[in-house]
């Protein structure tokens, strides 16, 4: 069956971020992921991986001021150099860390700015940014969301991001697919998964409705994990969700999904 790595942005929120790393190892987990590593020197979040025999999957590229509402600036012509010196320091933070593949949000569609003229300055951010990643031997991935959680949200379905990765032309360019977003989108989610797991470079999981912990929603994850391992998936899948009550209690689900 899949592996899991466990989203400290979103799972053991109970506890100070530089705690949840010794709980994830506590709760079973060899891998981590979360937003961004930035608050954080470099030095001691990799000695806590080290310390708690963890590897770290994936963090994000710098995606402008969120705590004001940014979910990213890739798709911004007005912050090109912005993006630029972003994907430099999520290389020193990747090479760091030991981590293999960082994920890059397009952001919300700036106010006056036409839908074409976003898509040419995020492919050709995406252009920069595989190459530069590529030498540095890091995957670059995009992630689609839903319109839902963050509405005007650039990149919302997978065929959209599979369009934008062959405009892109790059061998380092991959889908983050996430299932709830997916979910939300399109659904379709066990054939889309088949049809494009050469282009998908990680994968992220929630039920909906409420995003929380799978066996909470409509998903049919006893299907759905095995079909996953069935396809061929060697990956770790992201546990991005909100747990329904704490994190410890929300981990049931590992074993009565995996049963």
């Amino acid at each position: 069956m899949p592996r899991f790595a466990a989203n400290l942005s979103m799972l053991f929120t109970e506890q100070p971020f530089l705690d949840r790393f010794a709980a994830a190892r506590k709760a079973g987990f060899d891998a981590v992921e979360y937003l961004f590593p930035y608050d954080y020197p470099k030095e001691t979040l990799s000695q806590l991986l080290r310390r708690h025999g963890l590897k770290q999957v994936l963090h994000n590229l710098p995606a402008g001021d969120w705590a004001a509402g940014e979910r990213g600036i890739a798709c911004h012509p007005q912050r090109v150099k912005e993006f630029s010196e972003g994907v430099s320091r999520a290389i020193e933070y990747a090479h760091a860390l030991d981590c293999p593949q960082v994920n890059c949000l397009a952001g919300k569609l700036p106010q006056g700015v036409n839908p074409a003229e976003a898509r040419e300055v995020f492919v050709e951010n995406l252009r920069f940014a595989a190459g530069l990643l590529r030498a540095n031997g890091i995957r670059l991935l995009i992630e689609p969301i839903n319109h839902f959680d963050i509405p005007g949200f650039f990149l919302t379905r997978t065929d959209q991001a599979l369009a934008i990765i062959e405009e892109v032309a790059s061998d380092n360019l991959f889908v983050q697919y996430d299932i709830y977003h997916a979910q939300r989108m399109e659904g379709e989610l066990a054939a889309t998964l088949r049809k494009n797991l050469p282009r998908i470079g990680h994968i992220q999981l929630a039920d909906n409705p409420g995003r929380n912990e799978p066996g909470t929603g409509e998903i049919n994850w006893r299907f759905l994990l095995r079909h996953i391992d069935a396809i061929g998936w060697k990956g770790h899948i992201g546990c991005e969700y909100k747990p329904k009550t704490t994190t410890a209690e929300g981990l049931n689900w590992l074993e009565e999904q995996l049963q």
